[in-house]
């Protein structure tokens, strides 16, 4: 991404590090994030995917963003934390690879049966095939509703919404001159922005890179720029698990920074 193509907007504005520090606090108490359970993200967002907030991972084709994805609901729902929506627009959410990363948790976070963690694990993880704007529309609105009844799966209530990917539904709809694309598309940013907001929910979506010039630059165009609170650029090292995140935009910490993280193999 040309980082000289575009002033941000003032929304977009980045403050310093040292700004973060009330950030972090809260981190090391857990009050107000969701671990993706891959440290180096963690460590760089300041305690992992932020309640109330969007969250958006941008990368190039096989860079690791539906992983993210896995690794997120499946160490959320490890500890507990709350249920999972994973809305899975390409066929991509894989049960056994859920299962290989549960295999990899930490002693400490293993308190229970193999066999009784996956199957609670994965009863806490509500997966649906979503692929198309109007079948998404319908969820978000399904979703709306048992939050305001506080409908809750099983003892658990939704606390992680998960879009992989967002691009796939949006880029067919906002091609061309026709307007009434991009209006569905802010629709779809402001539902989620007020779904995070009014719930407490993190929402994690994923979004390819396009040509820039210059540099790859995320989809979707300047209408979506403004949509995630937070913007993570993933990259992996060729023919490796080694991954690098970087900051591309946070409304409280520095943009720039970056962080090595890594994938169980396969």
């Amino acid at each position: 991404m040309d980082m000289n193509e575009e002033q941000p907007h003032v929304e977009d504005r980045c403050v310093p590090w040292s700004d973060g520090m009330q950030l972090l606090k809260d981190a090391a108490e857990g009050k107000h994030f969701l671990p993706t359970g891959l440290e180096g993200i963690d460590t760089l967002l300041g305690g992992g995917l932020r309640k109330g907030q969007l969250t958006e991972i941008t990368g190039q084709s096989s860079s690791g963003k539906t992983q993210v994805c896995l690794y997120s609901a499946a160490h959320v729902a490890a500890r507990h934390m709350g249920a999972v929506l994973y809305l899975d627009t390409s066929n991509s959410f894989s049960p056994s690879r859920i299962a290989h990363i549960l295999d990899e948790l930490p002693i400490s976070l293993i308190k229970e049966p193999k066999d009784m963690r996956l199957k609670r694990v994965m009863s806490s993880i509500i997966c649906e095939s979503v692929f198309d704007i109007f079948a998404l529309f319908e969820v978000l609105d399904r979703l709306e509703v048992s939050l305001n009844c506080k409908v809750t799966n099983g003892s658990n209530k939704i606390c992680l919404l998960i879009i992989d990917s967002v691009s796939s539904l949006l880029a067919p709809i906002i091609g061309g001159k026709n307007s009434q694309g991009r209006s569905m598309m802010i629709s779809v940013a402001m539902i989620l922005k007020k779904l995070a907001h009014k719930h407490n929910l993190s929402v994690l979506v994923t979004n390819h890179m396009v040509a820039g010039n210059g540099a790859p630059k995320p989809a979707l165009g300047e209408s979506w720029k403004a949509a995630p609170h937070i913007r993570l650029m993933i990259s992996r090292d060729r023919g490796s698990n080694i991954c690098t995140a970087t900051t591309l935009k946070h409304t409280l910490l520095a943009c720039g920074r970056h962080m090595k993280f890594q994938f169980l193999p396969s």
